[in-house]
């Protein structure tokens, strides 16, 4: 099987090199790529986004499936233009993308499936969007309606600054949806649908902000462990029975059956698990550490959803274990990164390390070149020996003004966290 795979970030990085681990795939192919994606796969200078390019690729290649990665070519209709050349896509089309594309588009989905949601309110007005900060209370959740890169919600205990993140949305030209804050740890969870039938991944938990401590901005996320031993049991069948089934089922009836990635996006709350957010691709950086610690080939995982071959499809399997990934991003980031600085020790971490926002630069150097530049991924029979080795190999590289987290997984090595409600059980 011949791949060709979409995107240029993490996420893509640690698709590819799980491709490379099924013998099923004979050769993998990236547009465009990356510094460290290159290293490890022939890379085209094709713009991700323009449908015509793409199609042209993936035909000169004779690729037998296209994964797409990041969120950007599903909204400009990529997988729409693939599937109507008659070639097997992994990605939802344009239409079923609104679930990310458009936050209020997947709060009317999840209400019609009768999905348990944050309760929310549409606001296209600083009036309106005031009204809604003032019936919901703090802490206030404001998200920008369209697609920011993860970096489109804001939560804060300030009504003013709820209030500012609105009307900057609004002065982009977009709509927000504002809601309810939801108590307890969040959870990343991947399904994998083929239209109608699902698999879901081993959830995940990922770190936003950009400071220890969940301080700072929102990021594109900093980390991510998996899995998630403090979840109760059955958590995963909960999910699909009570989330991912319905939404797929409400797409076929829409006319837009899901094809793809649905990332649930969770709180565990007091009244049980609640919907956050819904992706309509991988999550970066939780795939860095999901993909670590699936044994079963992803290739042929991907290619049956795409086929919708899923229904029967045999249950996954994982390394025993956990993955950590802590993520080192630039100087100036979630803000303007700074670009062009050295990035040195990578020959030296004894660590799988994913590229995001590097280029080459003379003599075979990597140089910074985006906000958040790669992932240093442990393993680890114990989450405490993952941790260790992620972070022995992000003390290796030399970096000036990199940042990165200190605590990605220690609230979980350390068993303090608690879902609301268990200390009165």
């Amino acid at each position: 099987m011949k791949i060709l795979v979409l995107g240029s970030g993490g996420r893509e990085h640690a698709i590819i090199r799980a491709l490379m681990n099924d013998p099923a795939v004979e050769e993998i192919h990236a547009a465009p790529g990356n510094a460290g994606i290159g290293g490890d796969v022939p890379v085209h200078a094709v713009s991700e986004t323009d449908p015509d390019a793409v199609v042209q690729l993936t035909q000169q290649l004779a690729a037998d499936l296209v994964v797409v990665g990041p969120e950007a070519p599903l909204a400009a209709g990529v997988t729409d233009a693939l599937r109507a050349a008659g070639i097997a896509t992994f990605g939802p089309s344009q239409q079923a993308a609104r679930l990310e594309s458009s936050k209020a588009f997947a709060k009317e989905i999840m209400s019609d499936a009768g999905v348990p949601t944050a309760s929310a309110r549409v606001a296209t007005t600083a009036e309106e969007a005031a009204a809604a900060l003032d019936e919901f209370g703090a802490p206030y959740v404001v998200k920008d309606d369209g697609l920011a890169a993860g970096k489109g919600v804001v939560v804060t205990e300030d009504r003013a600054e709820a209030l500012a993140h609105a009307q900057s949305c609004f002065d982009g030209g977009s709509q927000v949806v504002i809601e309810e804050f939801l108590d307890g740890p969040e959870v990343s969870l991947f399904v994998i649908a083929d239209g109608t039938d699902a698999v879901a991944l081993q959830p995940a938990q990922d770190f936003k902000r950009i400071f220890d401590g969940d301080v700072g901005p929102n990021t594109g996320g900093m980390g991510a462990y998996t899995p998630l031993d403090w979840l109760p049991d059955g958590f995963v069948d909960e999910v699909l029975d009570t989330v991912a089934r319905p939404v797929l089922e409400q797409m076929v009836q829409r006319g837009t059956p899901f094809n793809g990635v649905l990332y649930c996006g969770l709180a565990v709350t007091a009244r049980g698990v609640r919907v956050i957010e819904f992706n309509t691709r991988f999550g970066d950086p939780e795939t860095q550490a999901v993909l670590a610690q699936l044994r079963s080939p992803l290739g042929q995982l991907l290619h049956a959803a795409a086929t919708s071959e899923l229904n029967g499809y045999p249950a996954l399997e994982w390394e025993p274990g956990y993955a950590v990934d802590v993520v080192v991003a630039a100087a100036g980031y979630p803000g303007t990164p700074r670009k062009g600085d050295e990035i040195t020790g990578l020959d030296e971490v004894q660590a799988p390390v994913l590229h995001a926002g590097t280029v080459l630069g003379e003599h075979g150097t990597y140089l910074s070149a985006g906000g958040r530049l790669l992932a240093v991924v442990g393993q680890g029979e114990t989450l405490a020996a993952a941790r260790e080795q992620a972070y022995a190999g992000v003390a290796t590289l030399s970096l000036d003004g990199g940042q990165w987290r200190t605590d990605i997984g220690l609230k979980a090595e350390r068993g303090d966290i608690q879902i609301p409600g268990e200390e009165q059980a």
